[in-house]
């Protein structure tokens, strides 16, 4: 498979060298940013039509529905987050590849992004579909 962009090299490589990372999807409507050495990973989606991957906890006073967490073991859940805005990162990870940051794996496609961690948890964003597992 071949690696979205040069930073997740290096950051699989070596802590070292970048121990956190951004990237968006083409389109810009979803964004990570991440800790290597964490092993954690924060994305966003800017668009989303229907209900969010999880009701609202009542906790929130901000934004809900539109910011996910995944870390290397248990699941992906929805956190509460600032208002969600279109990246402007230059790290693009192009439809059809693939890449992992730490121990998270993560698959761009015109579908969606979907990332998963070791244990097989994960999320899948997309403008028309939100899922945490």
């Amino acid at each position: 498979m071949k690696h979205f962009f040069a930073l997740c090299l290096i950051g699989t490589a070596t802590v070292a060298l970048a121990d956190g990372y951004g990237f968006r999807t083409p389109t810009g409507n979803v964004y990570c940013n991440g800790s290597i050495e964490g092993g954690e990973m924060y994305c966003s989606i800017v668009e989303r039509s229907g209900p969010p991957a999880m009701a609202d906890t009542g906790d929130c006073s901000a934004f809900w529905g539109h910011h996910v967490q995944l870390e290397r073991t248990g699941p992906a859940r929805v956190i509460c987050g600032t208002e969600p805005r279109k990246s402007s990162y230059t790290d693009i990870a192009p439809y059809g590849v693939s890449a992992s940051f730490a121990e998270i794996t993560c698959l761009s496609e015109m579908t969606g992004l979907q990332c998963t961690n070791p244990e097989g948890h994960g999320f899948f964003l997309s403008r028309k579909e939100q899922r945490v597992w």
